[in-house]
């Protein structure tokens, strides 16, 4: 049963293949393979167009985050608007003007008065009652508990790019030690609750990097990202919580950083260093990913099964390897690119 499969990986036990996941965004790939529609109007159809699709990966755990009430609808948020990347580009989205006109407003925000604090118990609640409910409609695989903007995803989804990095350029010292406060308070609050929800394992995203890596100058992650990402784990591991720590780009710089701090796993798109992460990490942390989705894409099937390899050769000798494609499998991949990317894995995640 993939649920125990990935209890004991996240155990660190070996078991008789490599373990999976999948984030795909491709709708025609689904129904292809299922022969149901996950766009439907029938909201059956919907959901056991997804439960089949995760069996016939399959998945061993799906990746899910829960951060309570929608900011918008607390307080000021910038919308940057969205590219097309879903199927009929019912994703676009254009831009809105940044609710943050001055450096000054930047520098004074607090995170806490703009959303508002909360009842504990009542948002503890709420995170149980969903993650029951999302385990509920999937009882074959694992659901994680998990929070998605926890200090720097938090800055960008408020502030916008241009004036979060605009913020900290004028004055990096206010902004990490007053603004980044109250982003840290109100994600303390929020992991107070799911610690009470004691999942098994929880996902902590926080996209704090760049393609190219660190955004800004790593003593500045040093001072006042990483001491904050601990404190926050740290209520989590009391209750004997596994944190699987997620982010775009390119972390590989910091891996010992988000390591020390208390994670028990990393989740990272091929941007990220596996060979570097399992030298270091391959005996001792979950490690899930990291097949290029370009090279689904783009490629040919011997570019998918050389990229399949490089992944199983590289960290397949891991107890806490999952296998999966960095960063989603989107819409674009070809179908028999697809299918030939799952045979590969199957045929090469064996033990």
């Amino acid at each position: 049963m993939s649920i125990e499969i990935f209890k004991k990986i996240l155990n660190l036990e070996f078991t008789e293949r490599v373990g999976r996941t999948e984030y795909c965004a491709h709708v025609s790939l689904i129904k292809y393979i299922t022969g149901l529609d996950p766009q439907s109007k029938n909201p059956e159809e919907r959901e056991n167009a997804y439960k089949k699709f995760f069996a016939w990966v399959p998945y061993d755990f799906l990746w899910s985050t829960n951060d309570g009430p929608d900011w918008a609808s607390l307080g000021r948020t910038t919308d940057m608007g969205h590219a097309i990347y879903a199927e009929g580009g019912i994703d676009y989205r254009k831009p809105k003007p940044c609710p943050f006109t001055s450096i000054d407003e930047v520098l004074n925000f607090d995170a806490v008065k703009e959303y508002g604090g909360f009842d504990i118990e009542e948002r503890a609640n709420f995170f149980k009652q969903s993650l029951e409910n999302a385990q509920e409609n999937y009882p074959d695989i694992f659901v994680t508990g998990g929070y998605y903007k926890t200090i720097v995803s938090g800055c960008i989804q408020t502030f916008g790019w241009e004036m979060f990095l605009a913020g900290v350029g004028a004055d990096p010292e206010r902004f990490g030690d007053y603004v980044l406060e109250g982003f840290f308070n109100l994600s303390m609050a929020n992991f107070i609750a799911w610690a009470k929800v004691k999942p098994f394992a929880f996902i902590c995203h926080d996209d704090m990097v760049w393609s190219s890596g660190a955004i800004f100058h790593p003593d500045w992650y040093r001072k006042y990202i990483f001491p904050r990402y601990k404190k926050l784990w740290d209520v989590l591991k009391e209750k004997g919580i596994k944190i699987l720590f997620c982010s775009d780009g390119n972390f590989t710089e910091f891996i010992d950083d988000i390591a020390r701090a208390g994670a028990d796993g990393f989740i990272f798109e091929p941007l990220t260093d596996l060979e570097t992460v399992v030298k270091k990490y391959g005996k001792t942390h979950v490690i899930v990913g990291n097949a290029d989705c370009r090279i689904l894409t783009f490629g040919s099937k011997q570019d998918i099964e050389k990229e399949v390899l490089r992944c199983m050769n590289t960290a397949k000798k891991c107890p806490g390897f999952i296998m999966a494609v960095g960063n989603h499998i989107p819409p674009n991949v070809p179908i028999e690119n697809a299918l030939y990317y799952f045979e590969a894995v199957r045929k090469h995640g064996k033990r």
